[in-house]
């Protein structure tokens, strides 16, 4: 994912946001960061799970992006 493909990414997660406030696990900042850390912590599972072989060590935009996405809904 190019940095560019990430802007996008944010605004289509902003305007989902907005759009559909109800689907979404943690609708305030500080409840969104809580989940934001703890799915971090967890993200190799979600990898393993999916077969996705990735390198948590050295984070790109594609990883930051599923931590981003993941946090919407994890409680």
């Amino acid at each position: 994912m190019t940095k560019q493909e990430f802007i996008r990414f944010i605004e289509h997660l902003r305007k989902d946001f907005i759009q559909n406030k109800e689907q979404w696990e943690n609708k305030t900042i500080e409840d969104y960061l809580e989940a934001m850390s703890r799915y971090t912590e967890g993200i190799d599972g979600y990898y393993k799970n999916t077969n996705q072989d990735l390198d948590l060590e050295k984070v790109d935009w594609k990883i930051f992006s599923d931590i981003l996405k993941g946090s919407s809904v994890y409680k």
